[in-house]
Parts: structure tokens; sequence; C-alpha cells
């Protein structure tokens, strides 16, 4: 009988928490304008800068990056693309497998490969999840909500 694998949904990531994915939720908010320190603690700069950037979406203002903040948060990236959003996807990839491409910001061959040897080991069994090297919601959500198999 084969394995099928369901994409988990966006972990919910809250003051005091720590490492993975906080460093993730720093990066993202970075890249949204919202300055934060790149440290793996959620402390209450991180939580002010969630609650801020909940308010500019009209999101609920919590401070939790939740099922309805991470869609918000995430910005889809490709090869050629550099910044804290890609960076935040190198810092998933890094978690997963501290052999790959280093956490520099730059998405370049390194780290596209990275990305679709990602989503073809989970979109062989999630058809959701495309091989295009792009790191879009499904993706994201991949990364961060550690698809299980069930």
């Amino acid at each position: 009988m084969a394995t099928t694998l369901n994409l988990n949904p966006f972990p919910e990531v809250r003051q005091g928490d720590k490492n993975h994915p906080v460093k993730t939720v720093q990066d993202l908010l970075n890249a949204q304008g919202f300055t934060v320190d790149v440290d793996g603690e959620f402390g209450p700069q991180t939580q002010q800068a969630v609650r801020d950037f909940q308010t500019t979406r009209s999101l609920s203002v919590d401070g939790i990056v939740g099922p309805a903040t991470w869609p918000a948060l995430v910005i889809q990236v490709r090869q050629g693309d550099e910044g804290d959003a890609v960076r935040g996807v190198q810092e998933e990839l890094d978690f997963r497998d501290p052999k790959g491409p280093k956490v520099d910001g730059e998405f370049g061959p390194a780290t596209d490969a990275a990305v679709r040897a990602f989503q073809q080991s989970i979109g062989a069994k999630v058809s959701v999840v495309k091989v295009d090297g792009i790191v879009g919601v499904i993706t994201w959500q991949a990364l961060v909500g550690n698809t299980s198999a069930e």
C-alpha cells in the first residue's frame, strides 16, 4: 500500500518560540518591510512586527503567525530573486539539509536545484506541489509545515 502525503497546515508561531521556523518568520517580516533581528527567538520585537504586519493586512491582530497570517506573509520567489524572502526559503532548506545551499539571500542555481528536489520529493505524493522551482504559497506550506505521512 502506497503512503500518501498530505500538506500539514502552516504552524502557529508565537512569542516564546525559538529556532525553526522563527528565523523564517523573521526573514519574511524583514522582506515585508518590518525590521526585526533574525535571531531565531520570537520575542517582543518580533511579536510587535507581526502585530503591525497583521494590522496593515487587515488580519486579526493577535501577534501569532498562524493559518491566516502565513499566506499573507510569504512572498513568491524563484531563481534570480534575492533578499530576505529568499533567505527564508534557504533557512527552510537548511533546516532539512545543512549541506544544502548556503543561506545568503540569493536564489541561484544551488537554491533552485534544492527547491526542485524538495518539490520533486513531496510532489510525487502530493499533487498540489508542482516541480517548477517557484516557491509560492503551496511550496512555502510544504517547507514550513513539515509535510508528514498519513
